[in-house]
């Protein structure tokens, strides 16, 4: 029994933490626990030096120490606090009124508001109880399908799972050992084409059943101008003058700045073309002009505030201004400011916020520690040269590989949520990815998306429980599980498309942010068991 012990106490060891988790114990202690408990197994049967346990109070203090965890709370406060400044409501509002005369234009509207959202919060529960409070009873009123309206809410909200700043990206970073920009800069685009493939399916059932997602009546509309007209040529007038002024002024600077790189420039250009629009808003409110109609200016003082606050996060930390451990502190502090603005900031505000905060930041630090115990074990006992022996000897190579980890993600993810799996899978396969090849970049963008449906599979989908919580009691769970469905399945198609289109991932260019934990192991021993992966930190 002994020897079969010795033999296989990795498989062993993994197999307790499988059902530990499966037992409800708390995530964090189950780790911890798991990890202490064969870690003395592994010293009585001669498979480690007491030492080894040594190294765990220097990885407690490198956790602690690390400046990348530090975006996590900056992103989760503002989220928290841009999601009681009204900027929701003024949005949802607003796009509604713009997208309200064709079909699905509220759902369109949820999707794309879904998108902003996630740009300046990064917060899933923020975007999927301020659009279900908003959206939900607006959709029913006039007549959309309750499981479209219930899926397109809570699949919006779980954009931010994906687009930056989101918090996944940073742990992702964090346990790939890669820079939080890069991770930044290439899940962009795979959001993007999430967003449009969510309004693509809005757009193929207003097709076919037409019913399901009808246009507001004329009587909801009440942007339009004294005369009864939409005032929407207005708004395309607009666009297009503020789209030459971009382009000139990519023009201009580009032509006197040879060197900028082709990103940073489109930043600036975006930038100044922003001002612009919002100068000429002001202008004509203040001056009477009358040149554009409220649709415009509606759109205009809506659009501007969440667009300001994306550059200032993710644009400095594009263009490499800021780490995204700064550009989140200046994100809570915009957010602060536009709450401010909105007259919607108080004491009261503030300590719900913070207190929220540190709870989930005192959570993800108690299972990253949880995690680091069993690790640092599990890799004493070669567990990791077991994993890695296990995924290498998979038929298909590469493929093969990629297919199995992301089948494995996608079936936990049922009843893990992502933060328990990235802190306990991704230390293990992401060495596996780097021996075959795998850019980890490409890596952590890819499993991103796929741990994004842990917030959208039914039953335990928290984004799922998110609109539970918010929805009218006409709608049933049953209608909030079966409209999810559709949604985890474009996911899903998403997953398979970065795996057949790798280049769908940016991860050409490498920004400089030496934000990576370093982990020095001071043990006395040299014999003792250190962990096979060493994150490159470029």
């Amino acid at each position: 029994m002994e020897q079969f012990i010795i033999a296989n106490i990795a498989p062993i060891m993994f197999g307790t933490l499988v059902i530990f988790l499966l037992s409800g114990f708390p995530v964090a202690f189950s780790l911890a626990a798991n990890g202490l408990f064969f870690g003395f197994v592994g010293i009585e049967l001669g498979l480690l030096k007491p030492e080894l346990l040594q190294a765990l109070p220097n990885r407690i203090f490198g956790i602690m120490g690390n400046d990348t965890l530090l975006a996590i709370p900056f992103f989760t406060f503002m989220g928290l606090i841009l999601e009681r400044s009204g900027m929701a409501e003024d949005l949802l509002d607003t796009i509604g009124q713009l997208f309200g005369p064709i079909r699905g234009g509220v759902a369109y509207a949820v999707i794309f508001v879904g998108a902003l959202l996630a740009a300046t919060t990064g917060v899933v529960a923020a975007s999927v109880i301020s659009m279900g409070l908003i959206s939900l009873p607006v959709m029913l009123r006039y007549g959309y399908d309750k499981r479209l309206a219930s899926g397109v809410i809570a699949a919006s909200g779980t954009l931010a799972q994906i687009i930056p700043p989101s918090v996944v990206l940073i742990v992702m970073a964090d346990q790939l050992g890669r820079s939080v920009g890069d991770m930044y800069r290439a899940a962009f685009v795979p959001g993007l084409m999430l967003t449009a493939m969510y309004a693509g399916y809005v757009l193929l059932l207003s097709l076919i059943k037409p019913a399901y997602v009808p246009a507001l009546p004329l009587e909801a509309r009440n942007l339009r101008q004294p005369n009864g007209d939409s005032g929407v040529a207005s708004l395309f007038a607009l666009l297009a003058v503020t789209a030459g002024v971009g382009v000139a002024f990519d023009t201009l600077w580009g032509a006197s700045h040879p060197n900028l790189a082709a990103d940073e420039l489109a930043i600036f250009s975006s930038a100044a073309a922003i001002v612009f629009a919002f100068v000429a808003a002001i202008a004509n409110r203040n001056l009477k002009l009358g040149l554009l109609s409220r649709m415009a200016e509606k759109v205009v003082f809506v659009l501007i505030p969440p667009l300001a606050l994306i550059f200032l996060v993710l644009g400095t930390i594009f263009i490499g201004m800021a780490t995204p451990t700064e550009g989140g502190g200046m994100g809570a502090a915009g957010a602060i400011l536009l709450a401010l603005a909105n007259r919607r900031l108080s004491w009261s505000l503030l300590r719900q916020a913070m207190h929220s905060t540190t709870r989930l930041s005192a959570f993800v630090i108690f299972i990253l520690i949880g995690s680091t115990v069993f690790s640092l074990v599990f890799r004493g006992v070669n567990g990791d040269l077991w994993v890695e022996h296990l995924l290498t000897s998979l038929p298909g190579g590469v493929n093969g590989f990629l297919v199995v980890v992301n089948v494995m993600f996608f079936l936990l993810a049922f009843f893990l949520d992502f933060f328990e799996l990235a802190f306990i899978l991704v230390p293990l396969v992401g060495p596996v990815a780097h021996k075959l090849g795998i850019d980890l970049i490409w890596f952590g963008v890819l499993l991103g998306v796929n741990m994004q449906t842990s917030f959208m599979h039914p039953p335990f989908g928290f984004a799922l429980f998110y609109l539970r919580s918010v929805a009218p009691k006409e709608v049933k769970t049953s209608d909030i599980y079966w409209g999810a469905i559709p949604f985890v399945l474009i996911q899903v198609v998403m997953v398979a498309l970065i795996i057949a289109f790798p280049r769908l991932v940016s991860i050409e260019k490498k920004t400089d942010m030496t934000e990576q934990l370093e982990l020095k192991l001071d043990v006395p021993s040299s014999d003792i068991p250190q962990p096979s992966y060493e994150p490159d930190n470029k």
